[in-house]
């Protein structure tokens, strides 16, 4: 069992004191907090697997924290208890976001089930497969999560649907990851980010001198899923003609490499996604109806980030959780004031916004908490200086070029590679820069 470090909020100092050498016992670290702003302040400072409070406190009653710390820390555990607890405090406890509501005194049997519980229940807010995770605790997202794993062993084609950000490919993982072919590969490809003339050989393969350059048989993408999955990225980027011989290969079961003379079965499971209305696409003679049939037997509408606020708070821990792993930070959570203006933010980015805004504020974070100037930092005070007139230099040339890098970021939700590409330079030199920039804030 994972060592925790639970937070115990109660005015009771001997059966505080009690309650800790309980925890001790079994394996766990205990802190206590008379109060709630105490409890608020070591939240602050230190991180928690679970905390434990009273339900009558001085200065702030056990349901106002329970409160107050789903507002900083949504994910969270937090249990209430109560020696002369009525029911509708059980009910308003369990309204209000509670785990549970138990009575004191806690024994040590309720303490090994109630740590046991809360690690199960951690567990369903992330489904891992590897470095992947979907984080959420949206109801809609969980149904889908849940259709998912029902559908995993078909071999049906599923197409994913959803704006760029909400993490198309992370679910398409999670299906594969969820099936009998978890242990065969999965091999993605994306779609836009191959020119029409190498599509085809990337997907197929090709056999030695079957055109210029081709000084070795190279097997397609296709080829390296057999008995796995493939993934088909934004689809609806594939070239008209290519999307013929695709719709073959769905219909036979086998490819043909480039110059090749003799087919190769296939066993893959298909999964395509796309960010575009398909129906448009269809409508307008880009995408083949029959394939888009092929590919849609079983479809996924992930939704956006703005149509599961509640994952807000989630999604902004687990990235501050991330990147102060990543840049050896010690970011503690946000101040109610910065998660009241991301739950009101469009996201138009979605996910990828929101962990490309994050980033950003640890890397800049000077305390233990995230800032409205953390969070908003190259991008509504940039994007107003330059309004009036985005022609008029503002600014020494270093700050216009540090202006551009990131209003570009912005644009692309944080996509690196293809923000060098509007810039004009190399993925290498935009991380030069971006270090930089860091290496500058960090000094300052």
């Amino acid at each position: 069992m994972r060592r925790k470090k639970i937070l115990l909020v109660d005015n009771d100092a001997l059966e505080a004191s009690a309650v800790k050498r309980k925890f001790s016992r079994v394996g766990h670290q205990l802190c206590t907090a008379a109060d709630g702003p105490a409890a608020l302040d070591k939240l602050t400072q230190y991180q928690f697997n679970l905390v434990i409070a009273e339900m009558h406190l001085p200065q702030m009653s056990g349901i106002d924290l329970l409160r107050k710390i789903k507002e900083i820390k949504a994910c969270l555990p937090v249990i209430l208890m109560s020696a002369n607890a009525r029911v509708r405090d059980a009910v308003e406890a369990m309204k209000s976001g509670a785990h549970d509501f138990l009575l004191k005194p806690l024994t040590l049997e309720m303490i090994k089930l109630l740590t046991t519980q809360t690690q199960s229940k951690q567990s369903t807010f992330a489904s891992r497969n590897g470095k992947y995770e979907i984080v959420t605790h949206d109801a809609d997202m969980m149904q889908l999560l849940d259709q998912a794993k029902e559908v995993a062993n078909s071999r049906a084609s599923i197409f994913l649907q959803g704006e760029s950000g909400t993490g198309k490919e992370l679910f398409a993982r999670y299906i594969h990851k969820h099936s009998d072919r978890q242990d065969k590969p999965f091999v993605a490809l994306n779609c836009a980010a191959l020119p029409e003339t190498l599509l085809e050989s990337e997907l197929f393969g090709h056999e030695k001198g079957a055109f210029t350059g081709a000084t070795n048989r190279k097997k397609g993408k296709f080829e390296l899923a057999n008995h796995g999955s493939i993934l088909l990225d934004e689809i609806s980027e594939m070239d008209y003609a290519l999307q013929s011989k695709l719709l073959r290969v769905l219909q036979e079961k086998e490819i043909d490499r480039v110059g090749g003379s003799e087919p190769i079965p296939l066993d893959v499971r298909i999964l395509s996604t796309t960010n575009r209305d398909i129906e448009d696409e269809i409508a307008a003679g880009r995408f083949r109806e029959d394939l888009y049939y092929r590919l849609n037997v079983i479809p996924f509408h992930l939704p956006a980030l703005r149509e599961r606020p509640s994952d807000i708070p989630l999604l902004a821990e687990h990235f501050i959780q991330k990147y102060n792993r990543i840049e050896r930070k010690s970011v503690k959570g946000l101040t109610p004031e910065v998660l009241q203006s991301l739950s009101q933010m469009p996201w138009k980015g979605n996910i990828r916004e929101l962990e490309n805004r994050i980033e950003r504020a640890v890397l800049i974070c000077k305390g233990n908490q995230i800032q409205e100037q953390d969070i908003n930092t190259g991008v509504s005070s940039r994007q107003n200086q330059t309004a009036a007139d985005p022609f008029i230099p503002n600014g020494s040339l270093k700050e216009m070029e540090q202006r551009a890098i990131y209003h570009t970021l912005d644009r692309t939700d944080g996509n690196r590679t293809h923000a060098a590409e509007i810039l004009g330079i190399s993925v290498r030199t935009l991380r030069n820069k971006l270090n930089e920039y860091r290496e500058k804030m960090e000094a300052s």
